[in-house]
């Protein structure tokens, strides 16, 4: 039998502080720039503040991207337009440093780690620090039997609290979070379906590379087939992420309540980084408060996803390659608004104020007494 309480997150997640927030709030009514020119950065700034317990608030010093990998047998479908079980070549690239996310990276001076949940590989193809939390290779085939047994799934959702306390305890102050995986978006439609009671064709997309309309047919074909079996276990999100997940779905899902629970702050990437985060508003109501949705990917999956949480997209470019890309592409906004929100100086008074209010509240009670209004 199992030991896992998953409503044990219920109890151990707080929102971030509401009185640092009002006193963000305070602050921000200060500052030399009149409150609202700032646009969003103000209720960034304000939300950095209260998840970091601090005003003013601390500059994102060491911020991560966090890329979970995993293959999907649903991908053996052509529901994607990679080859079923190609992941393994995305994630050699990442680690060289070839992919966007590199890039970005190197640019931003960002750290990137990547997870091994479930590539379908050797074992011995990547180094040990991104194969050591691997469950299997390679996830069951969603539209006819389970991606996971419930013993993967557990072992699965474990290794993503662990990578959570590994950062956590690193020092890391904000996760960029995305997936590395084929056939990802697949299972990710399958859980926002099934959460949002919708049908497989309102949450069907074209995926990063983007498909054919065969292809597409055949995913919306694959994620009505899924539905079906999703919909007997909605109520035990564990089975669920068994039933129809994965194993990258499975950990992601941990990582994020994980972080909620040692109050990291999360920046989602697309619609697999959504729908994980959809399951876990399920396990702990107060979890989306630690998170911010990085971009609008254009999947209709994230767009069904996000609205249910009342996240809204920092960053809309069209970025679809996936990855944390579009997630990486809203650090800077984060950053930004922290030291906007830190570094602005407060109002003074000029000289001369003081007697000036003195004399007009003088003559507002010498107004008063002859029986005429009080100006305001």
């Amino acid at each position: 039998m199992s030991s896992l309480n998953l409503d044990d997150f219920t109890d151990l997640i707080e929102r971030p502080d509401g009185g640092v927030r009002r006193d963000a709030e305070a602050r921000r009514e200060r500052l030399v720039v009149p409150p609202g020119s700032l646009g969003r950065l103000d209720d960034l700034g304000e939300w950095l503040a209260a998840a970091q317990g601090s005003v003013p608030v601390r500059p994102v010093e060491r911020p991560r991207v966090v890329l979970f990998a995993g293959d999907h047998g649903v991908a053996e479908l052509g529901v994607s337009a990679r080859p079923a079980g190609s992941a393994a070549e995305l994630v050699r690239e990442i680690l060289a440093g070839g992919r966007p996310v590199g890039v970005l990276a190197r640019r931003l001076d960002v750290p990137v780690r990547v997870v091994d949940m479930a590539l379908d590989c050797a074992p011995d193809a990547f180094p040990a620090d991104v194969v050591r939390h691997r469950v299997r290779r390679g996830s069951g085939r969603i539209d006819v039997e389970d991606a996971l047994t419930p013993q993967e799934a557990e072992a699965a959702f474990r290794a993503g609290v662990a990578v959570a306390d590994e950062e956590a305890d690193s020092g890391t102050d904000l996760v960029v979070l995305g997936d590395v995986s084929v056939g990802g978006t697949t299972a990710a439609g399958v859980l926002v379906a099934a959460l949002c009671g919708t049908d497989a064709s309102v949450v069907t997309g074209r995926g990063g590379l983007a498909i054919d309309d065969l292809a597409w047919m055949r995913k919306c074909a694959a994620i009505r087939d899924a539905l079906r079996r999703a919909r007997p276990v909605l109520g035990d999100q564990l089975q669920l992420l068994a039933t129809v997940g994965g194993a990258d779905l499975a950990a992601m899902t941990g990582f994020l309540l994980q972080c909620a629970v040692r109050k990291v702050p999360v920046v989602l990437d697309g619609v697999v980084a959504a729908a994980c985060a959809l399951v876990g508003q399920r396990i702990a109501f107060r979890a989306p408060d630690w998170w911010l949705a990085g971009h609008s990917s254009g999947e209709p999956g994230q767009a069904k996803a996000l609205d249910r949480m009342a996240l809204e997209p920092l960053l809309d470019q069209g970025v679809r390659v996936g990855e944390g890309v579009g997630a990486l592409l809203a650090l800077p906004l984060v950053r930004a608004a922290a030291a906007l929100a830190a570094e602005l100086p407060e109002r003074t008074d000029e000289p001369g104020d003081e007697p000036a209010k003195e004399l007009a509240r003088d003559l507002a009670q010498d107004f008063a007494k002859d029986g005429e209004p009080a100006a305001e």
